[in-house]
């Protein structure tokens, strides 16, 4: 699933903080691709499978909550 990285940067800024999400920006292309890119996520704290469903679910009127991985 592609997803605009603002939309990453952003979650990892509220979880992770402003450093983490500087080095996020310098690391992934402007479309984030949850399959190319999962090693990058989960570096940050971002695991992919949760993104994708709540990404998904916030189409649907569910939220981004969630989102870090353990």
């Amino acid at each position: 699933m592609q997803i605009d990285k603002n939309m990453v940067l952003d979650l990892i800024r509220q979880h992770a903080g402003q450093g983490q999400a500087e080095q996020a920006d310098a690391e992934l292309p402007d479309q984030v691709d949850t399959d190319a890119h999962a090693d990058v996520l989960s570096k940050f704290g971002i695991d992919p499978a949760e993104l994708i469903r709540r990404f998904a679910g916030d189409k649907l009127g569910g939220g981004l909550g969630g989102l870090l991985g353990g």
